[in-house]
């Protein structure tokens, strides 16, 4: 008999209520499991990824997004690790966000309650798998995973060790579930209203454009990375050049990978000879206007479309800019509202940039690269919000929680 995206929700469902109560030790140790659980099955998820990566290249799929799709020892490692670290956090449920005691003797507090069921659509990277099913897990919600076709038989071997060391350990199987087949299941999942409580989409402009626009479920929207890099005509240079080729090389294909460079005129002279030589040297093709463009014949003209690019590649816009408030308004124009970094010795400037330019992360004197919610010190996260509402930026535990006024009163009946 064929599951269908209704029978899952409702398996979810039943699992969310059973999570919703279920205690802090109890989670942790269901974390603990799965981490294990998956470095015991490393050989075999590898062996699946291995034909999942064999398929992307027949299909002529970018060097970048295979990247993202291949597994080895050390990533499963990681994403065991992920899950260790989860365990390790505050458990969210519970927590009294503010309580107060009104003058008639009402007792008032807000607490931290579970979404219930969550759904992910996500691209092409199965260690969102994990990284989703323990966050879900530890703030007390049940998943629905929806990864895609890329990835699908990585995906179904994750989520089969992920489950049955999840009911190992005592919690219900149908706590993490992965919802099978293409875009026909993919849509059922977005207007599963009733049975999913939240949707969050995880990967590129289109996907995300789709779940935002066809669904009918609540949308967490999270967004591309076009990250910007600014060079203060403050900054210490040397240090800048180390920001932006960390920022740009280290994995250029990560949402938090920087895509646009903007050097301040002041700093431009001295500044852009070596760091065009440096990006060169690690095999970044630089798309710059007229001004960069004057230090390095290697420079490929940019357009408007290098400037609203997220490239996820070793290609890097540039741009000479002649105050701190240019370089603000060229980001507010073109950037995508994730991450941007400023290197300043300037706190004035530091303070102006990151009151202005209206991103979700704001880094100053560090790498884009750092808008991640394991390097922030709150475990794996379930993506980068770019929206304005509930959750902004890397969403760990806290935003998979939602709030529930408990009001306790003494026999109190209103006049």
């Amino acid at each position: 008999m064929t599951t269908t995206v209704a029978d899952l929700g409702r398996a979810a469902r039943g699992a969310a209520a059973d999570l919703a109560v279920r205690t802090r030790a109890e989670k942790d140790a269901a974390l603990h499991a799965m981490a294990d659980a998956l470095e015991a099955n490393a050989a075999a998820i590898i062996e699946r990824n291995a034909a999942d990566v064999e398929r992307a290249r027949e299909t002529g799929t970018p060097d970048a997004m295979i990247d993202r799709l291949r597994l080895d020892d050390s990533r499963i490692a990681g994403m065991a690790g992920g899950l260790r670290q989860v365990a390790g956090l505050p458990d969210p449920v519970g927590e009294i966000v503010r309580g107060y005691t009104l003058p008639n003797g009402l007792q008032v507090t807000q607490r931290r309650v579970p979404l219930g069921v969550v759904g992910i659509i996500y691209e092409a990277r199965p260690n969102v798998t994990a990284d989703a099913a323990g966050l879900a897990l530890k703030s007390g919600n049940a998943v629905l995973l929806k990864g895609s076709s890329s990835a699908a038989a990585s995906n179904e071997a994750i989520v089969a060790v992920l489950a049955a060391a999840a009911e190992g350990a005592g919690l219900p199987r149908a706590a993490v579930q992965l919802v099978p087949g293409g875009r026909d299941q993919a849509k059922e999942l977005m207007r599963a209203r009733g049975l999913v409580d939240v949707l969050i989409p995880r990967g590129g402009a289109g996907l995300i454009r789709s779940v935002v626009e066809e669904s009918t479920v609540p949308v967490i929207e999270t967004g591309v990375g076009n990250c910007h890099v600014y060079v203060d005509a403050d900054a210490d240079l040397a240090m800048a050049l180390q920001i932006l080729l960390n920022a740009k090389t280290q994995r250029p294909s990560v949402c938090n990978a920087a895509e646009t460079l903007l050097v301040h005129a002041g700093v431009a002279a001295e500044f852009l000879p070596s760091a065009l030589a440096a990006l060169r040297e690690a095999g970044v093709t630089v798309h710059g206007d007229a001004r960069v463009q004057g230090y390095d014949a290697a420079v490929v003209p940019a357009t408007d479309d290098d400037w609203a690019a997220e490239y996820l590649s070793l290609d890097l816009a540039a741009a000479v800019v002649d105050t701190l408030d240019d370089a603000v308004a060229h980001i507010r124009r073109w950037g995508s509202g994730h991450t941007e970094a400023i290197v300043t010795r300037s706190l004035a400037a530091s303070r102006r940039f990151a009151a202005t330019t209206d991103s979700a992360a704001v880094m100053v004197n560090a790498s884009t690269r750092f808008t991640d919610g394991e390097q922030l010190g709150f475990g794996a996260e379930i993506g980068i919000s770019t929206q304005k509402l509930h959750a902004r930026g890397p969403m760990g535990l806290p935003e998979l929680t939602t709030t529930t006024y408990v009001v306790t009163g003494d026999g109190h009946v209103r006049g």
